[in-house]
């Protein structure tokens, strides 16, 4: 199987660049042969036995419907070129980012991007799809490489690869080629391996849980600029951590009876510990009409603790203190989704614009 070249047609679409590769093909960006400024990704496997992977993962992700999940838009395994065509994110990796904080990143943003990476796969779980290959590589960032990590938000965060997104038992030889497929240290296995749940390493049975293992070793990372060893918690590696980092990581990155029965339990456990419980009294009805008044801190530091407080943000990040006078919330589920998100990341209603 020869590989694509530029200006090339698969379907609708003409090759521009080449912005990805392994050992199973290579991802293209691409432009609608008519419409220019509709832009899609392309992945072309260049050997011909990675065709089934593109198949499983172009039918399983085009049963998940998430802000949080890049789109499928098109795949036929059986032309002289396969292709799956997805969703253009532009912007760049999680890998990158976590090599270009070495020290660990800020608070706020390893806060949204694991929020966003658990509601979508939240979603997946729900749909019986466990995504088996968690990392930074898999994990995209909208505009990350043109604006500061502290702008990044949940709304932002992209999970792809599917690649071996299905029900049932993984192979061992599934998890050779995942290796291979999507190398992270410029070798065939390791950067896939260092990612994975124990009992996947081991060729047994998965489940939700094993991917909330790798969400752990993310988190760690991305706090510490390192991937975990031996039973150090991230606050031993990085001082002055809000307390929930150390709370959800060990209930993460454990054997797997100990670990979070699934992603909303996280996502309610760094809610919990990170806003405090008597922030905003539930028994008061959210005002009326179809828009929410605007929180009225921009920024600036915590009165309680003089911590430096980002812009939107409803409580200090590292004692819990209230900071606005009207936090934002959810009227479905009552939780707290960020002022500029249009869905709740917890439950996906969506919510009102809110305004000054």
């Amino acid at each position: 199987m020869t590989g694509p070249q530029v200006g090339d047609r698969i379907s609708e679409y003409l090759l521009d660049e080449q912005v990805g590769s392994g050992s199973f093909g290579q991802v293209w960006k691409a432009h609608h042969h008519i419409w220019n400024d509709k832009i899609v990704a392309i992945k072309i496997p260049t050997d011909s036995q990675f065709v089934r992977n593109l198949q499983k993962e172009g039918i399983t992700i085009h049963g998940l419907q998430h802000p949080g999940i890049v789109r499928a838009i098109g795949l036929d395994p059986y032309a002289d070129i396969p292709y799956l065509i997805m969703e253009f994110v532009d912007g760049c990796s999680l890998r990158e980012l976590v090599d270009a904080h070495p020290q660990g990143m800020p608070i706020r943003a390893a806060q949204n991007i694991v929020c966003g990476v658990l509601s979508a796969l939240e979603h997946a779980h729900a749909n019986g799809v466990i995504h088996r290959d968690v990392k930074p590589a898999n994990i995209l960032i909208n505009e990350g490489n043109k604006k500061s990590a502290e702008m990044i938000k949940v709304s932002d965060v992209k999970v792809t690869d599917f690649g071996l997104g299905r029900a049932g038992q993984i192979t061992t030889n599934s998890i050779m080629q995942s290796g291979s497929l999507l190398s992270e240290e410029g070798n065939s296995i390791s950067g896939t391996l260092a990612y994975m749940a124990p009992e996947q390493r081991d060729g047994e049975e998965t489940d939700i849980r094993s991917d909330l293992y790798s969400i752990g070793i993310v988190l760690f990372e991305m706090i510490c600029g390192e991937r975990p060893s031996g039973s150090d918690m991230p606050s031993h590696i990085r001082e002055g951590l809000p307390s929930w980092v150390d709370k959800v990581y060990s209930k993460l990155y454990t054997r797997r009876d100990r670990r979070f029965a699934n992603a909303a339990d996280v996502l309610r456990e760094i809610e919990l510990t990170s806003v405090p419980p008597v922030a905003l009294n539930r028994s008061v009805p959210p005002p009326p009409g179809p828009r929410a008044p605007k929180s009225s801190l921009v920024g600036g530091v915590c009165p309680a603790c003089n911590a430096q407080v980002e812009p939107g943000d409803n409580f200090c990040i590292l004692c819990g203190t209230q900071v606005v006078s009207s936090p934002r919330q959810c009227q479905h589920c009552h939780r707290y989704p960020a002022h500029e998100d249009k869905y709740c990341i917890f439950c996906g209603t969506p919510l009102p614009e809110h305004v000054e």
